[in-house]
């Protein structure tokens, strides 16, 4: 007798963030009926632009690293018409910048880098030492790693006081939303591997287009996306728990098998796997405007405040991406760390006063706020060791699969890279 052909299964996913769009499609594309279910009015999660005004507002400061594996993988890079940060930062003090960069990406930076005194010169040799070291390991083995701080394993290389302040801090503090550099050293060295052997940018039309690019790909392998519709309950039942009872808007249903791709809270809630961690990195960002003819020499580089975290970078968001601002306005966006007491309007007043301070020669008195994202949950902490304590994709009983970066680590990789797996788990069930 011939073999009996499977069905094609029912599969629920729960959240239309990047790892559940890529489980729904990658699982539709291997033959399932899928079902997304996003809670919002929107898809996207905690990766979303919005239009104030003619501005492009990103949900919070947010880049794009290309050399991702999982971001070469998944997306159409070229569609996305990315838009490039110039290499390194300029780091800033009251009436003081200067410039820290790669000489090899950016030559026409070199004398600018060569010339800072903010980081001395052994401890460029040792990034350019590192640079190499790092290229000859894969993000496999390096993920494996860590264990310790950054802060400690940059201690633990040579990296002088001066350079963990002036630049580590600001810079690894922006992305990890952790300026104390408690976070583990593996973090920090797969994104210094990706800054030096890629670049850092953003689409043209706003991180929103990566969202707004999976969820196309998810409708054309046949996905039925319902928005504003919210998962109340997956609970597994039949023998051996083979199918899922889902609750959705009210509403029950059974499923083959169901992917929680929803924020860490509700995915613990929903499949009471206490490892799911909660513990949160927070951030708010100040999005304000300028007319082009007042705005600072800043160019496409990130700028790092050195002294403090009020706030912590400023980003050139128009000057690398220009459809990002009307005519004739630009656009920056001003990150502090941590929820902040401090009410917008004193938040764009902080901006404005250390804008201020670094670019003397420029005027800011028609520098006007545009927007404030206030993110509670930005990333979960990454505290050294933090792999060993993840959840496994398949740590749910029964039918029922876990996709979100808290499985992997805190990064558009970690999310992406995660619905990959979580649809190879579910289609196994």
């Amino acid at each position: 007798m011939g073999a009996v052909e499977r069905a094609s299964m029912d599969v629920v996913v729960a959240g239309g963030g990047l790892a559940g769009l890529v489980a729904a499609r990658r699982l539709a594309e291997s033959g399932a009926d899928v079902t997304l279910f996003e809670r919002r009015d929107e898809i996207g999660g905690r990766v979303r632009s919005r239009e104030v005004d003619g501005y492009t507002l990103d949900r919070g400061f947010q880049v794009l690293f290309p050399a991702y594996p999982a971001a070469q993988r998944e997306l159409d890079l070229d569609a996305l018409d990315l838009q490039r940060f110039t290499p390194g930062a300029t780091i800033a003090r009251d009436g003081e910048r200067s410039v820290l960069s790669d000489p090899l990406r950016n030559p026409g930076s070199a004398l600018e880098t060569l010339v800072n005194d903010e980081v001395t010169l052994r401890d460029k040799l040792r990034l350019f030492r590192l640079q190499r070291e790092l290229r000859g390991r894969s993000v496999d083995e390096i993920l494996r790693r860590g264990g310790s701080s950054i802060e400690a394993y940059l201690a633990g290389r040579g990296f002088s006081d001066g350079f963990v302040d002036a630049f580590a801090a600001p810079f690894y503090g922006g992305i990890t939303l952790d300026r104390s550099l408690s976070t583990d050293s593996a973090v920090f060295e797969y994104t210094f591997k990706m800054l030096t052997e890629g670049s850092t940018a953003v689409p043209a039309d706003g991180m929103g287009a990566i969202t707004a690019q999976l969820a196309e790909r998810a409708h054309e392998a046949g996905v039925a996306v319902e928005t504003g519709t919210a998962v109340e309950d997956v609970t597994p039942v039949g023998d051996a728990q083979a199918t899922v009872d889902v609750v959705a808007g009210g509403e029950s249903l059974t499923a083959d098998a169901a992917v929680v791709a929803t924020d860490p809270k509700t995915a613990s809630e929903l499949t009471g796997v206490e490892a799911i961690t909660t513990e949160a990195r927070s951030c708010v960002t100040v999005h304000v405007g300028l007319p082009s003819g007042n705005r600072p020499p800043m160019g496409k580089r990130i700028v790092l405040n050195a002294d403090d975290d009020r706030p912590n970078s400023v980003a050139p968001m128009s000057g690398v991406a220009p459809d990002y601002a009307p005519d004739g306005r630009t656009l920056y966006s001003a990150t502090f760390l941590g929820q902040q007491d401090a009410s917008d309007d004193e938040l764009f007043e902080e901006a404005r006063a250390a804008l201020a301070s670094w670019y003397p020669g420029a005027s800011f008195a028609e520098l006007e706020l545009i927007g404030v994202d206030r993110i509670d949950f930005a990333q979960f902490a990454q505290s050294p060791g933090f792999r060993a304590g993840l959840p496994a994709v398949d740590a749910p009983d029964g039918a029922v699969a876990l996709a979100g970066d808290y499985t992997r680590w805190s990064s558009i990789q970690g999310a992406l890279e995660s619905g990959r797996v979580a649809a190879e788990t579910a289609a196994d069930f």
